[in-house]
């Protein structure tokens, strides 16, 4: 895999105590140990809003592995979004912040530095509010077939820079 010299951040977001709601972060650390490139940053956080526009500034592209929660969603879904796909998130949103959609919006306005490219990688799941280190059981069954997806999809949007 060719990999261009451009920063690259993959970024794991959610709580990892609050049941699936960890996905990303958990799928975020895996993955750090299959691709390696010097230019390519992990991390994981749980924060959104204005705060995550000041930590995205350094990097030209980021990929962002998330739980998601839909209406109908079948748990283990995986979803590929750019943020014009969406209005608002419960996962990728502070209650008393702006949306992750609105920062990324104002800090162009404000000539913030951001990413030129974001990409965010969804995991449906059952349950964002009970403390648990586990996944509930329809995420754990599904989980090996979530990471092998992801990896794909972050293994394309890597080859695509």
């Amino acid at each position: 895999m060719q990999i261009k010299e451009e920063k690259i951040l993959i970024l794991g977001m959610g709580n990892d105590i609050l049941t699936d709601d960890g996905i990303g972060i958990k799928i975020t650390k895996v993955l750090q140990n299959k691709f390696s490139f010097p230019n390519i940053v992990f991390d994981t956080l749980s924060i959104g809003g204005m705060e995550i526009i000041e930590y995205l500034k350094p990097f030209k592209t980021v990929i962002i592995i998330d739980a998601i929660k839909t209406l109908n969603g079948i748990p283990g879904t995986v979803y590929l979004f750019a943020p014009d796909d969406f209005k608002e998130t419960t996962h990728i949103s502070n209650i008393h912040d702006i949306s992750f959609l609105n920062a990324l919006k104002l800090g162009k306005k404000l000539n913030i530095p951001s990413p030129e490219h974001v990409h965010i990688i969804g995991i449906e799941i059952v349950e964002d509010m009970v403390f648990s280190d586990d996944f509930t059981p329809e995420v754990q069954a599904k989980y090996p077939e979530i990471l092998i997806e992801v990896e794909e999809l972050v293994r394309e949007l890597l080859e695509k820079k």
